[in-house]
């Protein structure tokens, strides 16, 4: 469903994806879906280190200390790991926005938000559902097992 010709590393199919994800999950990472605002599990979760990974495909996406409040209601990163994030133009809902997706997987993971004055390094906001995203308390992520079904939801 991606509306980007764009080819990832991770190039499972629909079905395969099913098999690994939660209906959610699906919904979020494969279909370009959101979550409402202030539902998600990370939106104010603020740990002094760590890493965030996409929970399709457990590539590093943001550090702990990327993080920060924004009151958006979704998880708000300044910036991502070099690489780890691919950015789209999205002309959906009669507006022009920046798709994110993970650059491994193309997991849909949210949208990045340019000069709305934030005091960070980038003044750019990642606003990233939570749903897209695992965490590892430690600097580098545990790899999930091949077909490790519900090992992405663990915290």
């Amino acid at each position: 469903m991606s509306s980007s010709s764009q080819s990832y590393p991770d190039q499972r199919t629909p079905d395969e994806w099913r098999a690994v994800l939660n209906k959610e999950q699906f919904r979020i990472l494969r279909e370009k879906g959101t979550e409402p605002p202030g539902s998600g599990k990370f939106d104010k979760h603020y740990p002094s280190a760590g890493v965030y990974t996409c929970a399709g495909c457990s590539a590093p996406l943001y550090k702990a200390s990327h993080k920060f409040s924004s009151g958006c209601g979704w998880p708000a990163y300044f910036d991502s790991i070099p690489g780890a994030v691919t950015r789209h133009e999205d002309r959906a809902f009669g507006m022009v926005r920046t798709e994110i997706v993970c650059s491994n997987c193309g997991g849909h993971l949210g949208h990045v938000f340019k000069g709305e004055g934030f005091p960070t390094p980038t003044d750019e906001r990642h606003c990233v559902n939570s749903v897209s995203l695992s965490f590892s308390p430690e600097d580098e992520p545990v790899k999930k097992a091949d077909g490790g079904e519900g090992e992405q939801s663990k915290v």
